[in-house]
């Protein structure tokens, strides 16, 4: 990996210098002045080292950097300025949070072992980050897969909420999606804890008992504890936490959040986790729409109206007849798998995973079920 250096200074002529000096050793582009400089860090971007000059017109050094950080914050990030001032080094540290910082006129030597430090840390950096998301992964799917073994109603409705989520997110325009999709999908998964018959009842809008309903309310807080614990899981597992709060500030956590205290990623969930149960239901989308919209203490108003806009997600797919030994991870139900015996074994919007589909197999094997089933994938 070794990556993109972008050299930024308004003197051409020093920049033609660096080129001729450094392009036979190095992946090195030039860009003549800051605003040159940011919007080659948007169109050609990812630069794995940037180096700025501090004196130049409309921004100076610290506050391109500082700009360069926000956009493309894992380029290392080094300063060369012919002004010698203490105060510059330490606003260029704080500020800019600068790798190097190299006075002007620079010895192409030094300069050369600077840049080739700066591409080892932007290297670890991002070994680092890639050993972190796999791990991340794979701990994830472990999570899913045993909510898919153990409770696989659950699973299935975790599967909806996180299509309505994903599509609520991207029409809010909210950065990093992943980590609401990420949520959506691992909000039921304190549910290995309850009896999946009792949580299918629950969902199809039977009474439950308030020992059950005392069981239900406290999957969020055990999802949330199994969660805090991975790298990066902090903010999910709050978000997972708060998805059974009401807009009012009633309903667990008992704490004093309310209204927009309360995380955004809970606040989508709820709207989410409710509309999901509603159609469980039997409602129609208009139905289970109007439920929310007359429920103005309980959810967020605006995110209600986002999920309006993008109600009818199932509508975009077509639905296919297949045999169980046809069905693929990510493919949706498009119909109730039930036993001879008329009991509910998957509902219908369940997302199919690995798991899920091996005891389809088996159940098809021992003729617990039938082999055909009702699947909606996307249309072509």
């Amino acid at each position: 990996m070794a990556g993109k250096i972008l050299f930024v200074d308004d003197d051409q002529n020093l920049l033609d210098s660096y080129y001729r000096s450094l392009r036979k050793t190095h992946d090195l582009e030039i860009a003549l002045g800051p605003r040159v400089g940011i919007e080659y860090v948007k169109t050609r971007g990812p630069y794995a080292v940037i180096v700025s000059d501090y004196s130049m017109p409309e921004l100076n050094g610290i506050e391109f950097l500082s700009q360069v950080m926000v956009l493309n914050p894992d380029s290392v990030r080094i300063m060369l300025t012919g002004h010698a001032d203490q105060r510059i080094a330490i606003d260029a540290v704080n500020e800019g949070n600068i790798f190097r910082f190299l006075n002007k006129p620079c010895d192409q030597e030094v300069l050369n072992k600077v840049l080739l430090s700066g591409l080892e840390q932007y290297r670890l950096v991002m070994s680092e980050r890639e050993l972190l998301e796999k791990t991340l992964r794979g701990s994830l799917k472990i999570l899913s897969d045993i909510l898919a073994m153990t409770n696989s109603e659950a699973f299935g409705m975790a599967s909806r909420i996180r299509r309505y989520v994903v599509e609520i997110a991207q029409k809010m325009n909210l950065p990093d999606v992943w980590k609401f999709e990420t949520a959506a999908m691992l909000s039921q998964i304190g549910c290995f804890i309850i009896p999946e018959e009792f949580f299918k009842r629950y969902i199809s809008g039977a009474s439950v008992s308030e020992k059950e309903m005392d069981l239900l309310s406290r999957h969020p807080s055990l999802a949330a504890e199994l969660l805090v614990s991975i790298p990066r899981m902090q903010e999910i597992a709050e978000m997972i936490e708060y998805q059974g709060k009401n807009y009012d500030g009633s309903g667990v956590p008992a704490d004093s959040l309310k209204g927009n205290e309360i995380p955004l990623g809970s606040r989508i969930l709820k709207v989410a986790i409710d509309y999901a149960k509603h159609l469980s239901a039997g409602k129609s989308e208009r139905d289970a729409l109007t439920c929310l919209k007359t429920s103005p203490n309980r959810y967020d108003h605006d995110i209600v109206g986002f999920l309006e806009a993008v109600a009818g997600i199932e509508a975009r797919y077509e639905i296919k007849k297949l045999n169980i030994i046809q069905l693929k991870e990510h493919m949706i139900l498009g119909a109730d798998i039930l036993t001879r015996n008329k009991n509910v074994v998957l509902s219908k919007g369940t997302e199919l995973s690995i798991p899920v589909i091996l005891k389809l197999k088996q159940l098809t094997f021992s003729k617990q079920i039938d082999s055909g089933c009702t699947v909606i994938v996307p249309s072509s």
